[in-house]
């Protein structure tokens, strides 16, 4: 129960003009226990199965305040819970006692959870591993709200069917995709932020294979007894294929590790971490630098394979070190055309991934 209310608090709003919306539903029920948990955008259903029921019961009661008793309360500890009346719910373990207030499930939001779609099961780790490539480049520009989120969507390639995720903020660009069995019904659909994060905290600590499906304006996630059903960002997302660099002959390949840790030291010398991070390159070896006019500069230079002209190009550098820290394998390998355009970044561990980030003018 310790776990579900964990979960439940990434979907609550602490700041809510409806009461209720702060509360969890609690349904004892046919021996088994539901909580619901809902901000109108995300529900969160759960089922526990362990415990002993003496009479079947409901209520609503706040969400965080439930969590923080049971947390302090010592682990494997009985606890005893007792609606007394329609406005109190009294919950007792070995020396403490506790009567909180109630909302009558009435006022509690009720959801049509029509999926007509297939399904589609997904493999835990890889689908864990699309949403960390993808989730570093969503946008947070309320003026664009179709890029706050993580596009998925099916694809074929080579009689194979792919369920991919794409990502951008306009200054870079993440895609990651995993194979599945033949689907037909999948609707394309715009995850948003809050949904992907609670997704990646779920999928890391459940271990059972997830399956999926999507109607007009909801997606439904199913892992383990636990479900996630998701409304969906209303838009269309860009044709992402058109950025796609596919003339950049220039290959640069560096060890990963060794320039993500270059970028850090370089970037000490920034206050704020926004200045951009210089790349010189030559043909076995690569210099970086920044210069602040508030605090000096910093300079390093690591070894590097390049078959094209010396150049110099400049980056943003946590989008830089977001994309590098994602790449699986020991290099991390840049298709570059010139200093203006954008650079297509490649994992050779993981074929099914790629990002693009756009350089820029310091």
């Amino acid at each position: 129960m310790l776990k579900s209310l964990a979960y439940i608090q990434g979907v609550v709003e602490k700041k809510n003009t409806l009461p209720i919306l702060s509360n969890v539903l609690i349904i004892a029920k046919e021996r088994k226990l539901n909580l619901v948990a809902t901000d109108l955008d995300l529900v969160f259903y759960d089922e526990i199965e362990d415990l002993k029921i003496e009479k079947d019961g409901s209520t609503t009661t706040s969400a965080a305040v439930l969590y923080d008793i049971l947390r302090k309360i010592s682990s494997n500890t009985s606890i005893y819970f007792d609606l007394t009346s329609q406005n109190k719910l009294n919950i007792k373990s070995d020396n403490s006692d506790f009567n909180l207030l109630c909302l009558p499930t009435d006022n509690f939001p009720t959801f049509s959870d029509k999926f007509d779609k297939d399904e589609i099961q997904l493999n835990k780790n890889k689908f864990l591993s699309l949403l960390n490539k993808t989730k570093i480049s969503m946008s947070s520009d309320e003026t664009r709200h179709y890029l706050n989120g993580v596009f998925l969507h099916t694809m074929e390639s080579d009689t194979k069917t792919f369920l991919a995720g794409v990502s951008t903020d306009s200054h870079r660009l993440s895609s990651s995709s995993l194979e599945i069995g033949k689907n037909e019904g999948f609707n394309a659909v715009i995850l948003p932020r809050k949904t992907i994060y609670q997704l990646i905290t779920l999928i890391s600590e459940i271990n059972s294979d997830i399956l999926i499906k999507s109607s007009e304006t909801k997606v439904l996630f199913k892992i383990g007894k636990t479900k996630l059903v998701s409304k969906i960002i209303d838009g269309k997302f860009p044709d992402y294929k058109k950025v796609i660099p596919n003339e950049n002959k220039q290959i640069l390949v560096v060890p990963t590790k060794e320039f993500i840790s270059s970028i850090e030291r370089v970037i000490a010398v920034s206050i704020d971490k926004k200045e951009g991070v210089k790349l010189e390159i030559k043909n076995d070896h690569l210099r970086l630098s920044v210069i602040s006019a508030n605090s000096g500069e910093g300079n390093e230079k690591i070894k590097a394979n390049y078959n094209g002209k010396e150049m110099a190009i400049s980056f943003n550098a946590k989008y830089l070190l977001d994309i590098a820290s994602e790449v699986e394998d020991k290099n991390l390998q840049m298709n570059l055309k010139d200093s203006n355009s954008p650079v297509l970044i490649e994992d050779k561990s993981d074929n099914d991934s790629f990002y693009v980030i756009m350089p820029m003018k310091i």
